[in-house]
C-alpha cells in the first residue's frame, strides 16, 4: 500500500468506532515465604558463693619531691625520712561454706512443631496431596514458594557452687625522695631517702576453711 492510499478517517467514521475493555490484570507474587519459628528455652543457673577473709593491711607512705625546671643557678633538695613499726597479728577463723541443693526438672516441655497439615484429596485418602491435572495451572500462583518450619527445644542448666576463705597479713611501707634539675646550668639536685621499717606479722592458731557442697539433680 502506497502513501497516497492512506486517506484519513472522517469524523463520522471516527464516531462509529467502538472499544472493548481489557480484562483485569492479575498481580502475582514472585516470592512467597512462610516461616514458622517455635522456640522453647529453659534456662536454669543456680549459683551459690560464700567468701570469708581475715586481713591486716598496712601501707605507710612518705614522699618528698623537689624540682627545678628551666632554671639557672638553682638548687633542688628532697629529704624523706621514715620510721615504721608495724605489728600485725591474726588470731581467728575464716570459714566459707556454700552448700547448694538444687533440683531442676525440664522434662515436661510441650513444644508445638509449628506445622500445618497438608491439603488432602478425599478421593485419594488422607495424607495424599492433590496433584493438578491441568498443565496451565502449574503457572498459577507464586513462582517460588518456600515454607520453613523450625521447632527448637533447648534445656540449659548450670548449677555453680563456690567457697573462698583467706587469712592474710599485708604490709607495704614506701619511702621516696625525688630531686630534679631540668635544662639548668650550675645547679645542684639532692635526694635523700632513709627508711627504717620494722614489721612483725603473726598468724596465731588461725583456720581458713572453704567448703563447697553441691547436690544437683537435673532432669532434661
Amino acid at each position: 500500500m502506497s502513501a497516497p492510499d492512506l486517506t484519513p478517517l472522517s469524523m463520522d467514521e471516527l464516531a462509529a468506532e467502538s472499544a472493548t475493555a481489557l480484562p483485569t490484570k492479575e498481580v502475582i507474587s514472585l516470592l512467597d515465604l512462610n516461616v514458622n519459628l517455635d522456640l522453647a528455652l529453659d534456662l536454669a543457673a543456680p549459683i551459690d558463693l560464700a567468701v570469708a577473709a581475715n586481713a591486716n593491711i598496712a601501707a605507710p607512705i612518705d614522699a618528698a619531691v623537689g624540682a627545678n625546671v628551666l632554671s639557672t643557678g638553682s638548687e633542688a633538695a628532697a629529704l624523706s625520712d621514715q620510721g615504721v613499726l608495724i605489728d600485725q597479728t591474726i588470731s581467728g577463723d575464716a570459714i566459707a561454706t556454700a552448700p547448694q541443693d538444687s533440683s531442676i526438672d525440664q522434662s515436661d516441655d510441650v513444644v508445638d512443631p509449628g506445622t500445618e497439615p497438608a491439603p488432602t484429596d478425599p478421593a485419594l485418602g488422607d495424607g495424599d496431596v492433590t496433584v493438578p491435572t491441568d498443565p496451565a495451572s502449574l503457572l498459577d500462583g507464586d513462582l517460588l514458594n518456600v515454607d520453613v518450619n523450625v521447632a527448637l527445644d533447648a534445656d540449659l542448666a548450670a548449677p555453680v557452687a563456690g567457697a573462698v576463705a583467706a587469712n592474710a597479713n599485708v604490709a607495704a611501707p614506701i619511702d621516696a625522695a625525688v630531686a630534679a634539675n631540668v635544662a639548668s646550668v650550675d645547679s645542684s639536685a639532692t635526694a635523700i631517702s632513709q627508711q627504717d621499717a620494722i614489721i612483725n606479722q603473726h598468724l596465731d592458731d588461725v583456720t581458713a576453711e572453704a567448703t563447697a557442697d553441691q547436690q544437683a539433680e537435673i532432669d532434661q
